[in-house]
């Protein structure tokens, strides 16, 4: 958190206060479609996955979460509604939880608190959204593929073929043929 903005050891005490360790199994779901969030998370260990599912049945992976990130399903913890998302464990998770309506009402309290969530969003929930609808756009799939394996090197080796294909708006066919081009 510090990477953002410096905290108090008055902040960090309340933060610390406040927050509760969850563990996860692969498979687990920590939040399903239809239910209302409660918590932001923040990830020590694991990898977590957003998704939604059509009513065909199939599901598209909205957003995968690495360790030392938050987690949440964000429309729903704002609007205080249902998740339209499912919160999935790829792998063991530990987690640490932070009961959204307290940590707004400590934000409201800390002005550190407040400079870090601001730059939290800006950067995580604004600018890499951003990035990634123009990358959808003006990028092909290889080029996306390329840009997530820079960003995280050993995804994967972390997440299935289907999730990424999933993630990056491509089956997974063509991730496997992309990974084969690649190869030569």
């Amino acid at each position: 958190m510090n990477a953002y903005a410096p905290l108090s050891l008055k902040t960090w005490e309340q933060i610390v206060e406040m927050a509760t360790f969850q563990f996860l199994k692969k498979g687990d779901i920590l939040i399903n479609a239809g239910q209302t969030a409660k918590n932001i998370h923040f990830i020590c260990e694991g990898i977590l996955r957003s998704f939604i599912t059509d009513e065909q049945g199939s599901s598209y992976s909205k957003n995968i979460f690495l360790e030392k990130s938050f987690a949440a399903t964000k429309v729903s913890l704002l609007l205080n509604a249902p998740s339209y998302f499912t919160i999935e464990a790829l792998e063991d998770c530990t987690l640490i939880n932070l009961n959204f309506k307290k940590y707004k009402q400590l934000i409201a309290q800390n002005s550190d608190l407040k400079d870090f969530y601001i730059a939290y969003i800006e950067r995580n929930w604004i600018v890499e959204k951003e990035q990634r609808e123009i990358s959808l756009v003006m990028e092909n799939a290889s080029e996306r593929y390329q840009k997530l394996l820079n960003q995280h090197p050993s995804i994967d080796k972390r997440v299935s073929q289907q999730h990424i294909a999933s993630h990056l708006g491509i089956t997974p066919t063509q991730l496997s043929r992309i990974r084969k081009a690649l190869k030569k």
